[in-house]
């Protein structure tokens, strides 16, 4: 009985540890202060080009061009969309709504990624060099209509890569439970203040990054990154090796996906896609990162079931800090605040889904997107 009580109140310790360093350590992850708000107008006379790779995008491509098109921007804005071997009306739907040009993207070389060499084949047709580069995904709307001034604000602050994490897609109950839980997760592994410091921490947000092209070049290109699954990671590795420097945070003015997850098979697929890659496809990673999922959220609800008067009462102040922390992020995408309490159950949702990422990769399904497997040990992308 004594070495049960003792296993309990070493387990309640290494758990009471886990959130002390995650709440109050890891660079405030949580607390979501970094963002991108209203600025004054960036100096006039600068050229963005935006390049937007779609694959049978019809259902969005036109609100995403229409919104950049909408931007209250004092400099020059011109719009490519790749066009990755769209089966559909995304080229005829893009052209309609505003795009400057539509590109072709040629037959892919073995090896790359087809979203990225439909990047590259966008900026390889852009006529000449712009200030600014952005590299927008087809299901990116820009809300508010100062956002792409607020970018090349934050950029002019002196960032060679800002991205933000746009407000997903969040409207079903599945979505409302689940997606709050992606951008929590994402930002505990890259916390943004550590992103945006001097020190090696790396990371992007994809949906939305805007990069100056000679930056890009020093730090080898598209080319550099050709292969990677999880490309804007990959690619602010590249800046920051280069020397650049690195701003992620939250958008405000609202910045949206207006891509649904449909419910809970939907979301299971977008995080299987690309978890286990995300691991490096080591083994051994999955299991450390499973036993961690373990620890931190699923050990903390047995230890109320103990009878042990100090593991149980540190299990009960474990979940509250973890509702805690977990609730301004729950709050942002207006979910109701219940859900903040339901990270636990979340976790296992989430670990589940590492699991099915790594099986799939093993059996040579793994990256599945809109028909093409990205992911699996003979390298099919």
């Amino acid at each position: 009985m004594v070495t049960e009580i003792n296993s309990w109140r070493v387990l309640a310790a290494v758990c009471l540890a886990i959130w002390c360093y995650l709440a109050l350590l890891r660079g405030g992850f949580w607390r979501l202060k970094e963002s991108i708000a209203s600025r004054q107008p960036a100096k006039p006379g600068i050229r963005v080009a935006a390049v937007i790779p779609a694959r049978d995008e019809e259902d969005t491509i036109e609100r995403v061009v229409s919104s950049l098109r909408k931007q209250r921007f004092s400099g020059e804005l011109t719009i490519t969309v790749a066009d990755d071997e769209s089966t559909d009306s995304t080229a005829t739907r893009a052209l309609n709504a505003g795009s400057t040009r539509i590109v072709k993207a040629p037959p892919r070389p073995s090896g790359w990624k087809g979203k990225l060499w439909a990047v590259k084949s966008g900026i390889a047709a852009l006529p000449d060099s712009p200030d600014f580069l952005l590299l927008t995904d087809a299901d990116i709307q820009y809300v508010g209509a100062d956002a792409l001034e607020s970018l090349i604000a934050k950029a002019e602050e002196g960032f060679d890569l800002v991205s933000v994490m746009v407000r997903l897609h969040a409207e079903s109950i599945a979505e409302k439970m689940l997606i709050p839980a992606f951008v929590f997760f994402f930002f505990q592994l890259y916390p943004p203040s550590w992103v945006n410091s001097t020190g090696p921490t790396a990371a992007a947000a994809g949906g939305v990054m805007l990069i100056r092209p000679e930056t890009l070049r020093r730090a080898g290109g598209i080319e550099a990154i050709h292969d990677a699954l999880i490309d804007d990671c990959a690619l602010a590795r590249s800046i920051k090796k280069a020397g650049g420097r690195v701003w992620l945070g939250i958008s405000s003015p609202e910045i949206r996906s207006v891509r649904g997850y449909g419910g809970i098979g939907g979301i299971r697929a977008m995080i299987a896609r690309s978890a286990f890659a995300q691991l490096r496809h080591s083994f051994w990673l999955l299991v450390a990162t499973l036993c961690g999922l373990a620890l931190a959220y699923v050990v903390p609800v047995l230890l109320l079931f103990s009878k042990d008067w100090l593991a149980a009462p540190a299990g009960a102040a474990v979940l509250i800090v973890t509702a805690r922390v977990f609730y301004p992020t729950v709050r942002m995408y207006r979910a109701s605040t219940w859900i903040a309490f339901c990270l636990p159950l979340i976790a296992v949702f989430y670990a589940a889904a590492t699991m099915e990422s790594a099986a799939r990769y093993w059996l040579g399904s793994g990256g599945m997107w809109k028909g093409r497997v990205q992911d699996t040990r003979n390298k099919t992308s």
